[in-house]
């Protein structure tokens, strides 16, 4: 595996031109203005934003996050300041809409803007936080639900709201957050993090995004809270994570629409714990070496398995397969039922290639910590 954190930066580099040149463009010719547009090549419904997705937008500042950490550049800033203004504009009604974990992932955008490169969203930030901390339902059986006027709790939702919490002072509900999820939502035989429950049935799908903000809400509180417990859950299921959702340490399936998302999302929350989980025990360094290993061979294989167009990377919907060109003629992405469904090549839909440049970002970070202070084996 690559631990040189200057191949992984110029790789990370490459992904985010790829995404830059392909996808963003300005929203309704307004000036000042940034969005991402959902597919590449795109039709013309996607290019007027008719079709813009929340939350994969969100994601789309997170990177941009990413990107100005790693090398602060003025330029960057002012993308993260015109992703976020836009982002508002186009949802018409503010910050807010009527998913609960959407309204999350932008909250955790917004915080590490303003964490990172003092950009204000406090305003914004307080709204996501109030309507999050709102939503906590204990006597219905939550949990938040995944949206409004909902019965369905799930992490998906919760494991992003509890982690926005923490960052945003509510460190005792996210807590309880964190507390619910293990108790209600993680699967006996396998350790793995379930999708959700409603009226006391579970609903037994295993996304590996879950197991991703599960992992970051467990650290984070392991970091401000110094429980042991936290600690211990992020070891079972980092654990659970290598022994069910990856084939030769690499992160395994994918998918579009916004499955593309759901690896990226566990390689940002496993090189989380890579790099911030607190070491007391060998234990923790063992998860966290677990967690680096996966993502730098997960890194590895899709890098390995891009296509590369006009000189840019194009990643595929599946890192342990060769990457597939789109073209005008299958079919596209589509938001059915509150989800996206994805597009017929899926490698067209740009969830995918944000994953793929989410997992760069990863690497990165991981190998830049492994080179600033090598593990202890």
């Amino acid at each position: 595996m690559n631990v040189m954190p200057g191949l992984w930066s110029e790789r990370a580099d490459a992904a985010e031109t790829a995404v830059m040149s392909r996808h963003v463009r300005r929203l309704w010719a307004l000036p000042g203005t940034a969005l991402g547009v959902v597919g590449w090549p795109a039709a013309r419904r996607e290019r007027i934003f008719g079709t813009w997705h929340y939350w994969w937008q969100a994601h789309l500042i997170d990177l941009a996050v990413d990107a100005a950490e790693r090398e602060a550049t003025s330029r960057r800033r002012r993308r993260v300041v015109r992703l976020t203004r836009t982002h508002r504009i186009r949802n018409l009604t503010g910050w807010t809409n009527d998913y609960f974990d959407d309204m999350a992932w932008l909250g955790l955008a917004l915080e590490r803007a303003q964490r990172h490169l003092y950009v204000d969203h406090r305003s914004a930030l307080d709204t996501i936080a109030g309507e999050l901390s709102d939503a906590w339902k204990p006597e219905q059986g939550g949990g938040i639900p995944w949206r409004r006027r909902d019965d369905f709790f799930n992490a998906p939702a919760n494991g992003p709201a509890a982690l926005l919490l923490a960052r945003a002072g509510k460190v005792w509900r996210a807590q309880e957050m964190g507390d619910w999820i293990d108790e209600t939502l993680v699967d006996p035989e396998t350790g793995l993090v379930l999708d959700g429950i409603r009226k006391g049935v579970h609903d037994r799908a295993v996304y590996s995004y879950s197991q991703g903000v599960t992992l970051g809400l467990e650290t984070e509180l392991a970091v401000q809270l110094g429980d042991s417990r936290h600690r211990e859950r992020v070891h079972r299921l980092v654990e659970a994570v290598d022994d069910n959702l990856t084939e030769r340490s690499v992160i395994s399936g994918g998918g579009g629409g916004d499955g593309g998302l759901f690896n990226g999302i566990l390689a940002r929350y496993l090189a989380m714990v890579a790099t911030t989980l607190p070491v007391q025990d060998n234990d923790d360094v063992r998860a966290r070496n677990t967690a680096a290993r996966i993502v730098l061979a997960s890194a590895d294989a899709a890098w390995e398995n891009r296509l590369q167009v006009e000189e840019l990377p194009l990643f595929g919907e599946d890192w342990t397969r060769q990457a597939r060109l789109p073209d005008f003629g299958a079919a596209i992405a589509q938001f059915s039922h509150g989800s996206v469904r994805g597009s017929a090549i899926a490698e067209r839909d740009l969830s995918v290639q944000l994953g793929g440049w989410m997992l760069m970002e990863a690497a990165h970070a991981v190998a830049a910590e492994r080179a600033a202070k090598p593990a202890t084996t």
